[in-house]
Parts: structure tokens; C-alpha cells; sequence
């Protein structure tokens, strides 16, 4: 295989997670980032940038239970959100930039939330800073969705790990774990769906985008059934 045919899998990889506060994408805030640059499989070809943020509001309880991160560590310790996040978007938008791809596990989450908190430090988004839209994206669990769409239980990247047969070596919900763990499912998926890894990364794009929109549809009609409010956003990653 020539090196320009070389599979997107075996050609560096930009991971990427968030920490918060809590769920919701334009209340919440990040408390830690994890940046994961990978180059190939295994631990020894991945470089780990993380910050920890002061949020400047308290850490509800519930979250200091997912990330173990409390109120008082993260105002003694944390970074100021403007500098941290202003790093963080340039490194992603350096990468974007050069065509390596964003991974994440359900990064739709990591990307709102993310450019809410530059639009409310005054400082540019992703979005501006490339001047197009982020891409491209891969989505752990958009792409396990898409190849294995009738598969039965939950999809958390810890159910996912466990379905592929995947150890996680560390405390997830760790920012850094979580990256490195969804780098894992990503060539666990390409191992098991070739046609994945020889897709072109614009392809691959355009597909999730496709295949999210077909499972937001689903959810949508399941929860107008039940009665509840049809509001899962149909167009992906953001």
C-alpha cells in the first residue's frame, strides 16, 4: 500500500474529551481537557496534552462524582477558562487545519460545549478560526451506531469497550482515559468494518452525518410515541 493510500487509522489522530460541571451544553462549563495526538496503536505512539479549569462556579455534586474534580481543587488549581480554552481550540483548529481528523466519543457534546465557552469568553470558535465547518470528525460512537446499527443494549463508551473486548487502562471519566479508550474502539471498529478504515476521512464525515441523522430521526419518533418531546438534534457534530 503506497504511503498515499495508507490508511487514515495508521496516520496521526487528534483525541479529544471534556470534563463539565453537567450536561447541559449552554448552562455548564468545562472543568478539564484532554488532548490525545496519536501517531499508531498502543499508548507509546499517543502524546497527552491536558488543562484543568476553574469554572468559576461551583462543581455540582453529581459531577464531582463522575470526574472526581471538586469545586475547591479546581479553583486552587485550575487554569482561568479564557487561557485554557483559547490553547485548546487553536490546537484543534491546527489540527483541523492539517487534515488530521477529531476524535471523540460523542463529540457533539465536547463541541457544544466547548463553543459556547469561547462565544461567552469573547474568544473565537472553532467554527471562525477555520473559517469552515469542523471537519473532519470522528465519533466513536456515531461510527458504531452506523456499522452496527441493530445491535441490542446500551452504547457507553464503557459498553462499547466491553463489546469489543477492550481493557481501559485507567479510571474513566478521566478526560485523558476517556480519549485514549475511544482511540481503542476507533481501530477496534476498523479492524472489524474494513471499509471504514480505507474511506476516505470526507467520506467518513458525510457518512456519520448521514447515519446520525437516521438514529435521531428513530429517537425522535420513539419519544413523539411516548408522549415526550421530540428534541434529539438531527444534524451532527453540531
Amino acid at each position: 500500500m503506497s504511503a498515499s493510500t495508507t490508511l487514515w487509522t495508521d496516520r496521526p489522530l487528534l483525541g479529544f474529551d471534556t470534563e463539565t460541571t453537567g450536561t447541559n451544553v449552554a448552562a455548564d462549563r468545562i472543568v478539564t481537557v484532554a488532548l490525545v495526538h496519536s501517531v499508531g496503536p498502543g499508548r507509546e505512539n499517543e502524546t497527552v496534552a491536558t488543562w484543568l479549569i476553574d469554572p468559576e462556579m461551583d462543581i455540582p455534586e453529581p459531577a464531582q462524582r463522575v470526574h472526581g474534580i471538586s469545586t475547591e481543587h479546581a479553583r486552587a488549581h485550575g487554569m482561568k477558562a479564557a487561557e485554557a480554552l483559547d490553547e485548546v481550540a487553536e490546537m484543534i483548529a491546527d489540527a483541523l487545519r492539517q487534515d488530521i481528523p477529531l476524535v471523540a466519543f460523542n463529540i457533539s457534546f465536547d463541541l457544544a460545549i466547548l463553543e459556547n465557552e469561547l462565544t461567552r469568553l469573547g474568544l473565537p470558535t472553532l467554527t471562525q478560526r477555520l473559517g469552515h465547518d469542523i471537519a473532519p470528525v470522528l465519533d466513536g460512537l456515531v461510527l458504531d451506531r452506523g456499522v452496527d446499527r441493530y445491535r441490542k443494549g446500551k452504547r457507553t463508551l464503557t459498553d462499547v469497550l466491553a463489546h469489543y473486548g477492550l481493557e481501559q487502562d485507567g479510571r474513566l471519566h478521566t478526560a485523558d482515559v476517556d480519549v485514549s479508550a475511544t482511540l481503542d474502539v476507533l481501530r477496534a471498529l476498523t479492524a472489524k468494518f474494513p471499509t471504514l478504515g480505507t474511506s476516505s476521512l470526507e467520506d467518513l464525515h458525510r457518512e456519520q452525518m448521514g447515519w446520525h441523522r437516521r438514529w435521531a430521526e428513530g429517537m425522535n419518533e420513539w419519544l413523539t410515541k411516548k408522549g415526550k418531546t421530540p428534541d434529539v438534534n438531527t444534524v451532527w457534530p453540531l
